[in-house]
């Protein structure tokens, strides 16, 4: 098996991962227009999906989704360990771990992203509001902060597409 097979296969289970979650690339590429809509007289949902679909190329991006989500799982099925279960599981605000994981996926698109990232899980519009519903009895430790980075990188992929559209214009 060659690296690009299994960087293949790594994308497509990140991806499966996003929808057995309940996560969709729509529900991501609606963050991205949140965060980017005043800044981009013509931003449609069509450029935001592109590039999340470009963000979720990246290995870094696959490989902390993958992490994120399993210790998700182990946790709402009570199989970690104590402390560790406890934390996870009520998201504990001071733990920090989980913001971690999302700035190694915001990092890959440079500063811009650790703004973004850091409004969009202070707002916790769309789906973020309900990944950090704490009664549906799910965990989402991970998770949210996860999409909110996926969502403020591609707002950070698309800032620097437009920066340097802008560029070649002058």
């Amino acid at each position: 098996m060659d690296e690009n097979t299994k960087q293949d296969e790594l994308e497509v289970r990140a991806r499966e991962m996003l929808i057995e979650r309940g996560v969709t690339i729509d529900d991501i590429a609606d963050l991205v227009y949140y965060l980017q809509a005043s800044y981009h007289d013509n931003l449609d949902l069509e450029t935001c999906h592109y590039n999340v679909d470009r963000v979720l190329t990246k290995r870094e991006v696959q490989t902390a989704i993958l992490t994120g989500i399993q210790l998700d799982k182990l946790a709402e099925q009570n199989k970690l360990e104590q402390p560790l279960q406890k934390i996870i599981e009520t998201d504990e605000s001071l733990y920090g771990i989980d913001e971690i994981i999302a700035f190694s996926i915001v990092n890959v698109y440079g500063s811009i992203g650790f703004t973004n990232y850091g409004f969009i899980d202070k707002q916790k519009p769309g789906i973020l509001e309900r990944l950090n519903d704490q009664s549906t009895g799910e965990v989402h430790t991970f998770l949210d902060d996860i999409v909110g980075a996926i969502a403020a990188a591609a707002s950070s992929r698309l800032a620097h597409a437009n920066a340097d559209d802008k560029l070649l214009d002058d």
